[in-house]
């Protein structure tokens, strides 16, 4: 659910929060956070059609290799934050 308007309300008090990156054109940065639910989420219910004939294991995988893209474009320098939260 989030707060609302607060997304809204950040990216335009920081207009450069919101920034295309590749994976050799990314802003050096020292820290990563991480909503983890987001990706749980997209990892494990995007595609339902595709995800039913997922078993535990085959969704781990697919969690863990999306969280490697983003550490290989992003390249942390001193810390990953992973935040899970809900039932």
């Amino acid at each position: 659910m989030g707060i609302p308007k607060f997304y809204r309300w950040l990216s335009e008090r920081y207009p450069l929060l919101n920034q295309s990156v590749t994976i050799n054109g990314a802003p050096t940065l020292d820290n990563l956070y991480l909503d983890m639910n987001g990706i749980i989420h997209n990892c494990t219910h995007a595609n339902e059609a595709e995800i039913a004939t997922f078993d535990e294991e085959k969704m781990m995988l697919k969690i863990m290799s999306y969280i490697d893209v983003l550490i290989r474009i992003v390249k942390p320098q001193q810390l990953l934050f992973m935040a899970i939260d809900g039932v």
